[in-house]
């Protein structure tokens, strides 16, 4: 019980940092600072050991035996603490005098997320899971100098907005932010939720094979 309550804060946290990203995503008018400036909130949730559902779930495809499951478990709290965190830094937003500068542009946003297939999403999304399983695991590899490190979060971040990529938990906080939670978005997010999820076990499970362990 304690265990799951540290992960279900961390993960809160982690989804109110990319709330702020968020935020200050779409109150910067350049289209490449802006995708710079949220991969702060990846940043910040790396180094501070927070928990981010696209940043772990990568992982779930080194787990075996009995931890498959109770990794599961951990993802679910990960997800659902992400997305606290993301519905109070947007629903506290829509309070402030800086929501209407962004409201048409974010209400926009979601309306595309919307109206497009699952299968568009999904691709999206899938390919947005490779680039945050590269940016965590890159900056765990410690014999690698900080710099790089660092540089990679940016990038990833950065390409994946850049491209047109979904994440789900950024997904998250620009439905609280317009206030257009429905069902479809919940839908929405299910679907990027599952495609981030293939995409973040795309290369754990290459380097399983390529290693020769098939069983």
């Amino acid at each position: 019980m304690k265990n799951s309550c540290r992960i279900f804060l961390n993960a809160v946290l982690a989804g109110l940092f990319i709330g702020i990203a968020g935020t200050v995503y779409l109150a910067t008018p350049s289209a490449l600072l802006g995708p710079f400036l949220f991969a702060f909130g990846l940043l910040v949730i790396i180094c501070y050991g927070f928990k981010l559902f696209t940043g772990a779930v990568g992982y779930w495809a080194n787990q075996r035996g009995r931890g498959i499951l109770v990794y599961a478990g951990d993802l679910s709290l990960i997800w659902a603490g992400n997305l606290l965190g993301c519905f109070t830094v947007g629903s506290l937003i829509r309070r402030c005098r800086i929501f209407p500068a962004f409201a048409a542009r974010v209400e926009g946003m979601c309306d595309v997320k919307l109206a497009d297939s699952s299968a568009g999403i999904l691709i999206l999304a899938f390919f947005c899971g490779i680039l945050m399983y590269v940016a965590v695991e890159t900056f765990r590899h410690e014999e690698l100098p900080g710099m790089v490190r660092g540089v990679m979060v940016f990038l990833c971040v950065s390409v994946f907005i850049l491209s047109g990529f979904e994440h789900s938990i950024a997904g998250m906080y620009y439905f609280s932010v317009a206030g257009k939670w429905s069902f479809p978005a919940l839908g929405c997010i299910g679907v990027m939720t599952f495609g981030n999820a293939l995409g973040g076990m795309l290369i754990p499970l290459a380097d399983h094979f390529r290693n020769g362990n098939t069983r």
